[in-house]
């Protein structure tokens, strides 16, 4: 890993619910040696990524990264166009609706939507980084993704995010068949436990998986006429988002006669 690399890899760990991280921890987070932090800390400073604040010791997002992303967000306003699919498809389903689009090899959450209808329901991370390997965003990536691509995320280390996390390639690459005969993914507490997710990829002009659309509950509240609806649902959305992004399924996607905008999730006890 370069240096620049190494340095923007930092930017990662700012969240939410961190948005202010001290030297110290920002070493462990990383797993980089206090000194190469500090260093690597600065040149972020120097460049506006990352700001002292406070008493100085912790740092923060800087007004470089603001300006990047208004610039981003003005010239492909993304999250304009899939904010209606996501509002769809959160209020079809009565659960938590997310898109998330390829940068490399990382997979990033771009704009999400939230029901109204239960109190308990799953939260999102703004930019939150899903792994390919663990979540059925990933994995609907994954299965329409070049092959060296797919070997190359394979091959690296493959981490556990819970005890459910599938980590043995040859699985996961079982699973990526049967993804493509399907056209929808699906991960149950793959990357957050008590988390029952469903996915479909969103297509770029070449036909290209470029990211993807999912739909996340907690585990006690999917039965099989829920997910039936969310299989549905999801992949109907995708193809929609993908059409409004000027997108194209590969000749190969399955597209059932009845993919259509579904309606309300069925009633559930």
């Amino acid at each position: 890993m370069g240096t620049t690399t190494k340095a923007l890899s930092l930017l990662g760990y700012f969240t939410r619910a961190r948005p202010l991280i001290g030297l110290s921890d920002m070493a462990r987070l990383s797993g980089l040696n206090k000194a190469t932090v500090h260093r690597l800390m600065g040149e972020l400073a120097q460049a506006g990524f990352v700001e002292q604040a406070g008493s100085g010791r912790e740092y923060r997002i800087g007004p470089a990264v603001m300006r990047l992303a208004a610039l981003r967000e003005h010239a492909v306003p993304m999250r304009d166009v899939a904010a209606q699919v996501l509002r769809d498809l959160s209020d079809a389903t009565e659960e938590t609706a997310h898109f998330s689009l390829m940068q490399g090899q990382t997979l990033s959450t771009v704009a999400y939507a939230y029901s109204p209808v239960h109190g308990t329901r799953v939260t999102m991370e703004d930019a939150e980084v899903l792994m390919l390997h663990a979540t059925s965003s990933g994995l609907a990536v994954l299965a329409y993704s070049p092959r060296d691509l797919v070997d190359a995320v394979l091959q690296a280390p493959l981490t556990a995010r819970t005890p459910q996390t599938i980590t043995d390639p040859a699985e996961i690459r079982a699973l990526l068949t049967e993804i493509r005969a399907q056209g929808v993914a699906e991960s149950v507490s793959g990357f957050e436990e008590d988390v029952h997710s469903h996915a479909a990829p969103i297509f770029d002009a070449r036909g290209c998986a470029m990211g993807a659309v999912a739909v996340a509950a907690p585990t006690v509240r999917m039965d099989d006429a829920l997910a039936a609806h969310i299989r549905a649902s999801v992949k109907a959305q995708a193809l929609r988002l993908t059409r409004m992004l000027g997108g194209f399924p590969p000749a190969d996607y399955p597209k059932d006669s009845h993919d259509t905008v579904a309606g309300p999730a069925p009633a559930t006890a």
